[in-house]
């Protein structure tokens, strides 16, 4: 007897919700490092910190889900 499973997809309005939650969330940081009371050279280091931070986050979703969904 086989079984087989049906795989769980995304509705479009989750991902829409989760993509407009990133852009929201990395332009609110954006828009508070531009205004912040500081140096170029402070402002400058926390924006390459975020998007270090946010490409570092992506590849370890990537990592889990793929080590998830192997067999």
């Amino acid at each position: 007897m086989t079984q087989s499973f049906v795989k769980p997809q995304n509705t479009n309005a989750f991902y829409g919700q989760a993509v407009a939650s990133f852009a929201v969330s990395l332009g609110a940081v954006a828009v508070g490092i531009g205004y912040l009371d500081a140096s170029a050279w402070v402002r400058g280091f926390l924006a390459i910190a975020v998007l270090y931070l946010t490409t570092s986050a992506f590849t370890l979703a990537k990592v889990i889900r793929d080590r998830q969904e192997a067999p």
